[in-house]
Order: structure tokens, then sequence, then C-alpha cells
């Protein structure tokens, strides 16, 4: 009987370390996966939840289609949104919605994000898992905040910009809100996947929980909330989910309101694992719309500072970075699946060599995920309406605009370049 009772707990001892090895660690700068250095380049499909379900929206021939086309491409990482919540009547938001008004979660979602998580499970593939987002394309800040009385958002979009930061400035004040996210985010790092029947907190096939989607302070009265927000909510999460990385989905010092101060004491609190960064040299009027081949070296010199910047600042508290969203627009502006783009292979090209270089000498800077996978699907309307097939910009911005497609054979040659350039150095 002793034997017995002994081979038992030798078994719960390998079965618990051969489990834990399996999820993504930290060791100082780098990632690490089943023990070995973990460099990579991903992608962005923040609309693989509503793929994955069985009502609106819904296509799981389609999503298991385009899985198994990016991991024949290498591309193992996927950083995608738990689910929209309800948007602003103001705004062109994500439909169908994860978190209606009054808190309530829609079972069918909650079934595509398991279905999601089970086939990428299946596929040895990493989800990067957001858990809201600071603009109202998801409803996010916005939504949490009408709730709390204050009304619908403006429209982020165009002339009322600025009427929404000063709105979205109030989350990091709203404790509210912030209970209302709270209880959210308990909600699905508690669940257990229906297809697998293992608790999130227990597959590795989550890589890390992020708190927002560019989450920030929106006004300089903000900021302090905003990092006691931040950190607090890292050690919510930590206190569910001891397996798991946190991370903020933070754009870094832009998303901090150019202090640069504030985004390295974020990022240096403890529960918060890793740094990660946005590059946007378009959207940030780094180039010209009509000097997209002219503005490539300008870019490219905005790019480096950037990445030099995170570098340093990762340096410093010890901890890898991530560039999890950058983009860089086709040839002549162009919106079409298939159409030139030139000027955005050149610009991924420098991004992901960025990686290698880092992966050849075992640095900081340790992936990146493109913006974003369009798979499959053909834009039909220049925003996206209800009915229209998902692609990775988001309905309010012209569809086709960042997405990579499977017709882009030119751009996905370059990705697959560089992904067996990075495996090569890894295994």
């Amino acid at each position: 009987m002793k034997r017995i009772t002994f081979l038992f707990l030798m078994f719960l001892c390998v079965h618990t370390y051969v489990v834990a090895s399996t999820f993504v660690r930290i060791s100082g700068n780098q990632f690490l996966r089943n023990g070995k250095p973990y460099y990579f380049i991903g992608t962005n499909y923040w609309y693989g939840p509503i793929l994955g379900s069985e009502g609106e929206g819904g296509d799981r021939v389609r999503l298991c289609r385009e899985l198994d086309s990016l991991k024949v491409q290498g591309l193992d990482n996927l950083r995608i949104l738990v689910g929209p919540d309800a948007g602003s009547v103001h705004a062109n938001s994500v439909w169908p919605v994860l978190q209606q008004d009054d808190g309530t979660l829609n079972d069918t979602l909650l079934g595509g994000l398991d279905f999601l998580l089970a086939e990428m499970g299946k596929r040895e593939m990493l989800a990067v898992i957001y858990l809201t987002n600071s603009w109202d394309w998801s409803g996010g800040y916005g939504s949490y905040l009408r709730r709390s009385g204050l009304g619908d958002s403006p429209n982020a979009s165009g002339e009322g910009y600025n009427e929404y930061v000063k709105y979205a400035s109030q989350f990091s004040l709203n404790k509210g809100a912030q209970e209302m996210y709270w209880t959210f985010v308990e909600k699905i790092i508690s669940r257990t996947n229906r297809f697998t029947q293992v608790k999130y907190v227990d597959d590795p096939t989550i890589m890390s929980w992020q708190l927002c989607n560019e989450p920030r302070p929106f006004s300089k009265e903000a900021k302090e909330p905003f990092a006691v927000w931040l950190c607090e909510s890292a050690a919510r999460i930590k206190k569910m989910d001891k397996n798991h990385l946190v991370s903020t989905g933070s754009e870094g010092l832009y998303g901090c309101e150019s202090d640069e101060e504030l985004c390295e004491r974020i990022h240096r609190d403890d529960n918060i694992d890793y740094l990660t960064v946005h590059i946007w040299p378009y959207n940030w009027k780094w180039v010209d719309k009509t000097r997209l081949v002219d503005d490539l070296p300008h870019s490219f010199m905005k790019t480096q500072w950037y990445i030099d910047l995170h570098t340093r600042m990762a340096r410093g508290i010890g901890k890898p970075f991530v560039i999890e969203e950058f983009g860089y627009p086709r040839d002549r502006f162009s919106f079409s699946p298939g159409s030139s783009s030139t000027c955005r292979d050149s610009y991924f090209t420098y991004v992901m060599n960025a990686v290698l270089k880092s992966a050849e000498r075992g640095g900081y800077l340790a992936g990146c995920n493109f913006w974003g996978w369009g798979g499959e699907a053909e834009p039909v309307h220049e925003r996206w309406e209800k009915g229209d097939p998902y692609v990775c910009d988001p309905p309010h911005e012209p569809q086709g605009w960042y997405s990579v497609f499977q017709k882009d054979t030119s751009t996905r040659e370059v990705i697959r370049s560089f992904v067996h350039q990075i495996d090569s150095i890894c295994n």
C-alpha cells in the first residue's frame, strides 16, 4: 500500500512538472517555452473568438482553415480580444458583443472563445488575450463608463476624437467602472473550457492575460490613478492565476502620455511580466499618405528610435518586450487584398529584422505581432457593416487598410522568411 501511495505521489509530481513546463515563463530578459528561449513572429487576430462561435458571425470552418494556414507559415502567437463589450450608439462598434450593458455574458461567444483556444491548443499555438479596450470600436472603457451613468461615449473617430479623450480619461478615476471591469475579468479567468474541460488558469495555450488594448490615461490628471488601476488589476489576476504571464497591452511611451518615467514605473511592477510596444508610422504622422515610399527612411529612423528607447527601458527593469502591434499602408494607399505592398513589405522587413537580430544575441526584444491577419476574407464595404466578413481592421477603419490577407503573397513571403530564421536560432 505504501509503495502504491509513493508511486501515485511521484506520478502527481511528474505530471505537475510536465504541465507547468509547458507554460511560457520569463527568465531574465527572455521568454522560455519548453525550457528554450522563445523569440517569435506572430499576428493580431482579435476576431478569432467570434469566428469560433456557432452564432452570428461564427464560421468555424474558416477559423480552422486559417489556423492551419497560420501554423504552416510558422505564426504560432496570436493576439486576440476576449470579446467585445456593448458599444456606443455614436460609434461603429463590433457586433455581436460578449458583454451586455447589464454585465451578462453571451454564452455563444464564450463558446467561441473556448473553441478557438481548443483548436489553437491542438496546433500548439499561443494566445495573448486582451480583456478590454481603451477605444470604442469594441466598447471597452466607454461600455463601463456608460454603465456607471456617464452616458454614451463620443465617437473616437475624426472630429469627435478630442471629446472622446475627455470622456475616456474618466475611466482611471471611476472606481465603479473599474469594479465592473474586475468582475468581468474574474468571470473569464475562472472559466473552464467546455471543449477540453481544462480550466483557463491551467491552459498552457494562453501565454498572457493582457489588461487592456492600448490602455491610456488620456489626461495628465489621470496618470497616477491610471498607474494604480493597471498595477492593482495585474495583482488581482496574479492572485487568481499563478500560471500565466500578465502584460498591459500598452503602446509604450505614447500610451503613457509620453511620460517615460510613468511607462517604466508601471512595467517595473512585480505583477507585470513584460513590456509591450505598438508602432504606427502613418497613424502617428511619421509618414504622409502621398509619400509612402519617400518617407520610408524617416519611418525607419523613428521606428529605431522607439525600439531603442524601449530597449533601454526593458534593460533598466530587466524584462523582455514585444512589439505587439505594427503596420504600414499598401502602395498607393490601396485596401485591396493582393494589391502591391512594396512599402509594407519593406517596413515589415525592418521590424522583423530587429527581432531577428535580438534573437541572435539573446536580446530584450522578444517578438512582434503584425497587424493583422485578414486571412481568406474579402472586404465588402469601406467601413465594416453587420454581416460583412471580419478582417483585422476594426469596424470603424477602412477594411483592408492594414490587414494581411492570404492573397498577399509577397508580404507572407517576408513573414515566412523571418519566422524560419528565428526558429532556426531558438530550436
